[in-house]
């Protein structure tokens, strides 16, 4: 399963209550902010997630309000907070951009305060674990080098507990070998091969994160059957040629792809202060009901009914 905690939700400009872009993703021990506007130190400070292990910084873009937080990220770090290293994933303007700010205009000559990386990348994967990967993928918005991501869980078998329960096999280490595939000897002799305990394969969790987005065709089979999907929603229907205009997305926009996407739940951020909630999320409903409006320090979990 997935957990994304929102750290900023308003677009553009932040609002008096919605910070500029950021939220974060958790998998297991794993954290991973995408994107950093204005502000985003203050608002990991207050949602009381902390810095440890938040070691991974996904940009969709190099717009202002989704990477300007950087340079107070890092000023951060240089006085109160510590952490191992920090790496930054991004399209090539996206980090030169990124560069001038945090080389150019915080450290000014002084070296980073723990190793910094900044990685280049483009569509594909872009990191790997045993459970699951991040996957980079092109976005229409102004400009090049705009970015989504998909977090998915790897394909696998799940462990049927009745199974091993009828052939005896104790909990402990002899489970978790059959987990990972490997078969076990019993205290009586018997060999137990994973196959005995494993049931059908089956998808993992897919989680899609879409930044800025001037249309929705292109990402209709990368979202095809996500089990969520966050995007932005600046604008509301009545000012669609206004969205067309500087490449954003209306909620009604939004909520049509993750209509024909098959979509199981759809969250939306990016919020321009010059609407009401209740209008976004309206609008958004009538097209597709299991929507939400993300506001910040909203924490919502990604996972099977099952699990």
């Amino acid at each position: 399963m997935f957990e994304i905690l929102f750290l900023g939700t308003s677009a553009s400009a932040p609002s008096a209550r919605r910070g500029l872009s950021a939220l974060i993703v958790k998998r297991d021990e794993y954290r991973f902010l995408v994107d950093c506007g204005e502000g985003t130190q203050r608002q990991i400070l207050q949602s009381g997630v902390g810095f440890k292990n938040l070691t991974r910084i996904l940009l969709t873009h190099g717009h202002l309000d989704h990477i300007l937080g950087l340079g107070g990220l890092m000023s951060t770090f240089m006085r109160w907070e510590a952490i191992e290293e920090l790496e930054i994933f991004g399209g090539k303007q996206t980090l030169e951009r990124v560069h001038a700010l945090i080389f150019d205009v915080v450290l000014r000559g002084q070296k980073p305060p723990m190793p910094l990386h900044l990685r280049e990348i483009g569509p594909g994967v872009l990191f790997e674990e045993d459970t699951f990967t991040i996957t980079a993928f092109p976005v229409s918005h102004r400009g090049p080098d705009c970015l989504g991501y998909i977090f998915e869980e790897k394909a696998r078998r799940p462990f049927l507990p009745e199974k091993a329960e009828e052939l005896g096999v104790p909990p402990g280490p002899e489970r978790r070998k059959l987990v990972n595939g490997e078969a076990v000897t019993l205290a009586d002799g018997r060999t137990v091969s994973p196959e005995d305990v494993l049931g059908p394969l089956q998808k993992g969790i897919r989680l899609v994160v879409v930044g800025d987005t001037g249309r929705t065709d292109d990402l209709l089979e990368i979202c095809r059957d996500a089990d969520a999907l966050v995007i932005e929603s600046t604008y509301l229907e009545e000012e669609e040629a206004m969205a067309r205009q500087f490449s954003h997305m209306t909620a009604k926009g939004a909520a049509e792809l993750a209509v024909k996407a098959g979509v199981k739940r759809l969250f939306l951020t990016h919020i321009s202060r010059r609407y009401r909630e209740k209008d976004v999320i309206a609008e958004a409903q009538a097209v597709f009901p299991d929507t939400v409006v993300a506001r910040d320090f909203d924490t919502f979990t990604i996972k099977r009914e099952n699990q």
